[in-house]
């Protein structure tokens, strides 16, 4: 009987688990209490920038990301708001930072903790440019992308063992799943997933945008520069945790009639 009864208690406990996406209806799996996230989110985004100095707050491109960022955030609000879904936005403490690197990149942890690298301004060169990476990176905070990939690694590496117990008896180890579920994946079988979470950021991110009042059209232009910026060598697809970038943009090309349904500019 036990042999039948832990798979089983393992499946309802895994079920239970599933969050519906608000946008897209996928259902992920998020093992780890959005509270612990959010602890480990404030912890990580003030260690990161007492080793990287964000930008002066009269820095022009500081006040671009953080009006862009208020209007994507106060979207978000919006639509969760509609959906009667606010209480999954519960906690959030909204920053937005710009710090010097040569990078081209952003990202945004749980609870809403956004940081630009000036390295990919040269590449966004203008407002709804920088709209759609931070709708994109916003999208996958509140999607809970970074609590997926934390609760695979969980399960890949630890199993069974109580997710309690090794968040209180093991914070090392959960700190360092927590970096990894925002970095890149090194086992094949989880890259799906992260493929599927950028596509799933991508849809989410025009819809932000657009209700924010910027034309989701302009995530076409600025993801076709993205790839000449990165252009080169690059692995096969199957071997990527980014969706190649003819398949990002051929998808949101399918994508943005839908999107445009939320947008009520010119």
């Amino acid at each position: 009987m036990k042999k039948i009864l832990i798979p089983i208690i393992t499946l309802a406990v895994l079920s239970s688990a599933c969050e519906k996406n608000a946008i897209t209806g996928r259902r992920s799996l998020n093992l780890v209490p959005e509270s612990e996230m959010m602890t480990m989110s404030f912890s990580q985004y003030d260690q990161f920038l007492t080793e990287n100095k964000p930008l002066p707050d009269t820095d022009k491109n500081v006040q671009l990301v953080r009006s862009v960022g208020k209007k994507i955030q106060a979207a978000v609000e919006k639509y969760y708001n509609d959906k009667g879904l606010s209480s999954q936005l519960a906690g959030y403490q909204w920053t937005f930072n710009v710090v010097q690197s040569a990078e081209v990149n952003a990202w945004c942890m749980p609870g809403g903790k956004v940081v630009v690298y000036t390295g990919l301004l040269p590449v966004t060169q203008d407002e709804p440019s920088l709209a759609v990476v931070m709708g994109h990176e916003i999208a996958h905070a509140v999607a809970r992308h970074g609590n997926e990939r934390m609760s695979q690694g969980l399960l890949v590496q630890y199993g069974g063992e109580a997710l309690s117990s090794m968040l209180q008896t093991k914070p090392q180890v959960t700190q360092e799943l927590f970096k990894q579920s925002f970095g890149i994946g090194s086992q094949l079988g989880l890259l799906k997933f992260s493929r599927t979470d950028e596509t799933e950021a991508d849809k989410m991110g025009v819809v932000f945008m657009a209700l924010a009042g910027y034309n989701p059209e302009a995530a076409l232009p600025f993801w076709e520069r993205m790839a000449q910026a990165s252009s080169g060598q690059k692995p096969p697809e199957i071997l990527s945790t980014h969706p190649s970038d003819e398949t990002r943009i051929a998808t949101l090309k399918a994508f943005m009639p839908e999107a445009k349904k939320y947008y009520t500019g010119k």
